[in-house]
């Protein structure tokens, strides 16, 4: 059975997953670093490159190669995920946020090779590759992923962007959704 076969038949029967769900899902694909290292291509400037592995209407799978660049504070919109890390390592760093305000970073905390981590729905976080090995993660997002909004924390300032966009300001307009400036207190 290909990658794909396995994905596609695991996820398929998923519908509303809870959190306990999902991650087990994301376990039981069994997905390889090799399996799926031809997938991955550079990031051309951003934090990282992604290619979308498999979506219906409950779920996304996305595998994501990091360059080092570290991405924007964002959160996921209505969707929660899992993310295993499949090679190096991730910083990830944790934000509160009161609506309308500038989020306020509350703790970092480095997760290995092998290792899995929750990104809840409302949640505020940004990843960026720690050490020198490559990082490549695989991302398991119910539902898919829309609304996200992106924190620029320079401009105080914050935006959602469209599905073309990552978790970084856009450089293009139209994938700026809808924009808006953010109290610093």
């Amino acid at each position: 059975m290909t990658m794909y076969e396995r994905i596609k038949e695991r996820l398929d029967g998923l519908v509303s997953p809870s959190n306990g769900e999902l991650r087990s899902a994301l376990e039981s694909l069994s997905i390889t670093l090799e399996e799926l290292a031809p997938l991955l291509r550079t990031s051309s400037g951003k934090p990282y490159y992604r290619r979308l592995l498999y979506q219906n209407e409950e779920v996304e799978l996305l595998v994501m190669n990091w360059s080092d660049i570290e991405c924007a504070p964002h959160d996921h919109g209505d969707s929660k995920g899992w993310i295993k890390v499949m090679g190096g390592s991730s910083l990830n760093t944790v934000f509160e946020v009161d609506d309308g305000h500038l989020p306020k970073e509350l703790f970092n905390k480095v997760h290995h090779k092998g290792s899995y981590f929750f990104a809840p729905r409302n949640g505020i976080h940004k990843m960026k590759r720690e050490g020198n090995d490559p990082l490549v993660t695989l991302h398991l997002y119910s539902p898919p992923i829309e609304g996200m909004k992106v924190y620029d924390l320079e401009k105080c300032a914050a935006c959602i962007v469209s599905k073309e966009c990552g978790a970084w300001w856009p450089d293009d307009q139209k994938q700026k959704l809808e924009e808006m400036m953010l109290d610093k207190d």
